[in-house]
């Protein structure tokens, strides 16, 4: 054997360890969800529809081809849940946890693939956060799944407590799955509760909480209410969710829910609001809303919440950066600032890479579903964005899409969740760049 193969060694880059983590917990679910114990009627269920499922799960989506809570068994429910945890912390956070308890040092490549995993700025104290983060969603899915109970055992016995823990998971993970479709008779995901102050104000809670980022937990764990001293990220990302839960709440209250009253308008209006940008539950039905409305929810869908969080979309962070840049271009500056902080190049560059191939994505989907599926371009619209965005909402479109169109919602729910530079990067080699300038043209824009 030549010398240069036998000292050859394969180089996995971080990239490569989180799609690859991605993958194999997909593949690992399907399987146990096509068993026949994972089904209420206890048969094997299809590849298509298992898998369908698991990417659904992992990818904290929340669009379904089948009833979670009257197809899946016990055990199928509890595979969906486990799933949805994993996929809610990152493969990758769960393999530095258990590293951890186990007593294993954690070494530089596991620091560096844990840093590109949850967006963290340095790989120092990566340990720290990885603890910090498991304990805080532990204690917060717990107390949302007590919070619940009071609510949900008068109604279903002690089946209300694994159906509380159920929905504190799914609601802080932003996965959109519920088990109560079928047992409120007529209602789907939580409409039957949509006069239930304590389940609404819960279920927005753990959504919010779940999707601002552990990142930005970790700044008001250490600084509370020292707003200044919080990072570029998390001021952006505090500010930019309250306005974009405020703003849309407003026109869901006036344009859709004039006939219900005052308390249920209001907690209807702030809940599809909350639930847009990233879980999928609803407590309204959402085919009766306005096209307009339909349109703002498709946008909010893309957006999605914020980095280094359990949630998907092209995140509050970059559409804040193509906000302000076109701001700085309207007011003729050189450069994008923030808080009295500048944007990188880098930033300003991979926010609009990332923009532009999630606007792609989720219209040429979109087109190819309607074509071939012959379904109104705008409900496809609003479909593709719920994948990419991995939050789950649906206009009851997914159940009647062909198999190949329903391929292509599960590789936008992947890409949503992984991230598309991360899928890229992936797939490219590490290689030595050689640093030159080509000479400057002028070209003309707008």
């Amino acid at each position: 054997m030549p010398k240069g193969l036998r000292h050859r060694r394969i180089h996995i880059t971080t990239f490569q360890w989180i799609i690859m983590g991605f993958i194999g917990v997909i593949l690992m679910g399907t399987l146990l969800l096509m068993l026949p114990i994972s089904t209420k009627q206890r048969i094997v269920t299809s590849f298509h529809d298992a898998a369908f499922t698991a990417v659904s799960a992992v990818c904290v989506t929340g669009l379904v081809v089948k009833d979670t809570g009257s197809y899946w068994s016990t055990f199928g429910q509890m595979i969906i849940i486990l799933l949805i945890q994993i996929g809610g912390l990152g493969v990758i956070t769960i393999a530095v946890a258990f590293a951890i308890l186990s007593g294993r040092r954690i070494n530089l490549m596991s620091r560096s693939t844990m840093q590109s995993s949850i967006s963290a700025p340095y790989v120092g104290g990566i340990v720290r956060l990885t603890r910090f983060i498991v304990l805080g969603t532990f204690t917060i899915e717990g107390i949302g799944a007590l919070l619940l109970m009071p609510r949900f055992i008068p109604l279903y016995g002690l089946e209300g407590i694994w159906m509380s823990v159920f929905h504190s998971i799914s609601a802080f993970c932003n996965a959109g799955f519920d088990i109560l479709g079928t047992k409120n008779n007529m209602f789907p995901s939580l409409v039957g509760f949509q006069n239930d102050t304590v389940v609404n104000v819960v279920i927005m809670l753990l959504i919010m909480i779940g999707g601002i980022g552990f990142l930005t937990w970790d700044d008001i764990y250490h600084h509370t209410y020292h707003f200044k001293k919080y990072r570029l990220q998390s001021k952006i990302v505090l500010i930019t969710t309250f306005f974009l839960v405020v703003l849309p709440a407003v026109l869901f209250f006036f344009v859709d829910f004039q006939t219900l009253p005052l308390k249920e308008r209001i907690l209807a209006s702030l809940f599809q609001s909350v639930t847009t940008r990233t879980a999928g539950f609803n407590t309204v039905d959402l085919t009766k809303m306005s096209s307009a409305s339909k349109g703002v929810m498709t946008i909010l869908m893309l957006i999605g919440a914020s980095p280094s969080s359990t949630a998907g979309g092209m995140k509050i962070t970059t559409f804040v950066i193509i906000v302000t840049t076109a701001f700085s271009v309207f007011n003729q500056k050189d450069e994008t600032d923030l808080f009295d902080r500048r944007f990188t190049i880098a930033a300003l560059r991979q926010a609009m890479t990332i923009f532009v191939m999630y606007l792609t994505m989720f219209f040429v989907v979109a087109m190819f579903i309607s074509i071939h599926d012959g379904f109104i371009l705008s409900d496809c619209l609003f479909e593709t964005a719920s994948a990419a965005g991995t939050v789950g909402l649906t206009l009851s479109l997914t159940t009647k899409l062909s198999h190949i169109s329903q391929t292509l919602l599960m590789m936008l729910m992947f890409l949503g969740r992984v991230g598309t530079l991360t899928l890229i990067y992936a797939t490219k080699r590490v290689s030595k760049h050689v640093y030159k300038k080509m000479p400057e043209e002028m070209v003309t824009v707008g």
